[in-house]
């Protein structure tokens, strides 16, 4: 992983303590029966089974404004804490934060989890693979049974799944197929439909805050009104750039008013996808899929001064549930979040009062 400074970078302390409410807040919201009505009719069958479990290391990215912390996504399985070496990026010493990082992420993992797979997508070429592979160490430590597997190494038998020839209890999901429709994960869909494994992060939990179309409903007149009250409120729409599906809008207005936006896919992770509306072709405008394309109003990223350069800045919230698990930065040069520019990665905090 990049460790782009031992030095910690300085945030204001109201500034973590608004994220930190926020990432709190939507957590409240997605167990809140009027929220979750109000979306019934619109989640897919995978998010219909409703785990008890939290979500495992949900990521609250945000930038700085004056006026206050500004969301950029939900990350349903966020990774970057693991620095190489056996180490791990140097937390602050927080209330929030008891304990050591190693010890709150295996707190993480359900006791019944056993024997557990930590999955992706041709896992050995992941750029988190190295985190992985530490995320299995900790774990076998604790005393459970791990593999890191992909999909297709993951057998289907009439009892549940398999690998290595045994019985796996539980999935930790780092493949962002999170709903589970691609053909290679379809018998993880019917193992889990069948309730033969737990999988975390889940697909109900991508559902109610991950997917980016939740960030549009949030500002849809009325739906927070019939679940939160109104400091609740005043606190997401003030987090979350005003975002809007763009389907429901005249395209032609706004491609005139294609600045002041940006554009993303709802269902993906990470950058993958964004579009500035200020850079953005005519052509590629017209390529938008316009039902599964939200444009949130830009916000600028923070920039700090660090190893003698000017890099953009954004803060990650790490939880599980309404706990938080870690805090880190990450500075990097360029349009979108990257770490191919020299000197970019990830990099302590700390939180000035």
């Amino acid at each position: 992983m990049l460790l782009a400074s031992t030095t910690p970078v300085a945030i204001p302390a109201h500034a973590f303590e608004q994220a930190l409410a926020f990432a709190r807040t939507v957590y409240r919201l997605k167990r809140n029966e009027h929220y979750l009505a109000r979306l019934a009719a619109s989640l897919p069958e995978a998010a219909g089974i409703r785990p008890q479990s939290s979500g495992i290391l949900m990521g609250f990215d945000f930038h700085l404004a004056d006026s206050g912390v500004k969301l950029i996504e939900i990350n349903n399985n966020a990774g970057g804490l693991y620095t190489g070496n056996g180490g791990w990026v140097p937390q602050p010493e927080l209330a929030e934060l008891p304990g050591t990082l190693p010890e709150r992420l295996v707190s993480m993992f359900p006791d019944d989890w056993r024997v557990i797979a930590i999955m992706d997508e041709a896992i050995e070429e992941q750029f988190m693979y190295p985190e992985m592979k530490a995320y299995a160490e900790l774990l076998r430590q604790a005393g459970r049974t791990v593999c890191l597997v992909s999909p297709q190494q993951l057998q289907a038998r009439e009892d549940g799944l398999y690998a290595d020839g045994a019985r796996i209890d539980a999935i930790y999901n780092r493949h962002t197929d999170f709903y589970l429709d691609s053909p290679e994960m379809s018998h993880i869909r019917k193992a889990y439909l069948a309730q033969q494994v737990q999988l975390n992060p889940h697909p109900r939990s991508y559902a109610l805050l991950g997917d980016k179309a939740r960030m549009a409903d949030w500002w849809r007149d009325g739906l927070l009104e019939c679940c939160l009250d109104r400091p609740d409120i005043e606190l997401i729409r003030s987090v979350v750039p005003e975002t809007r599906l763009l389907g429901e809008h005249d395209a032609e207005e706004v491609w005139q008013q294609r600045s002041r936006w940006v554009f993303k896919p709802a269902a993906k992770h990470g950058g993958k996808g964004v579009l500035l509306g200020k850079s953005i072709s005519r052509k590629r405008f017209s390529e938008l899929a316009p039902d599964d394309t939200v444009m949130q109003a830009f916000v600028p990223a923070t920039t700090v001064k660090l190893n003698g350069g000017e890099f953009k800045f954004d803060l990650r919230l790490f939880t599980h549930g309404d706990r938080l698990i870690a805090v880190a930065g990450r500075v990097w040069q360029g349009q979108v979040t990257n770490f191919r520019s020299e000197g970019s990665g990830w990099v302590p905090l700390s939180i000035a009062g």
